[in-house]
């Protein structure tokens, strides 16, 4: 069958407005603070086109900006280890601090080997 064209805006509605690669209508905000040694290089860097950020008094970095899934956000969060606390939502907080502990467990306890 021939393919549909539809309008830039329409695709981009559905496409381009949450974090990541995962389409559909942002259904929540991350809200993540930086610590003053991450913030110079987080506050040049675009999580999202409709991010705001801010700079703390005391050097930290407050960055928001919307998400609908957050498998690809969390990887992306994980990566700043202790530079990066999730103020909210609570659930994304949640779900981060999870895998780090899942991942710290391995260097705490070991890995079983063959």
């Amino acid at each position: 069958e021939p393919a549909v064209e539809l309008p830039m805006e329409d695709l981009d509605a559905v496409l381009a407005t949450s974090f990541g690669i995962f389409a559909g209508l942002p259904s929540r905000e991350a809200c993540l603070i930086f610590t003053a040694h991450r913030a110079q290089w987080i506050a040049d860097e675009q999580w999202h086109p409709e991010q705001r950020g801010e700079f703390l008094e005391d050097g930290r970095y407050r960055l928001r900006f919307p998400y609908h899934h957050s498998e690809e956000l969390v990887l992306d969060i994980c990566r700043y280890g202790p530079d990066v606390f999730v103020e909210a939502p609570v659930e994304l907080r949640k779900t981060v601090a999870d895998r780090l502990k899942a991942g710290a467990a391995l260097y705490c306890g070991g890995i079983d080997s063959e």
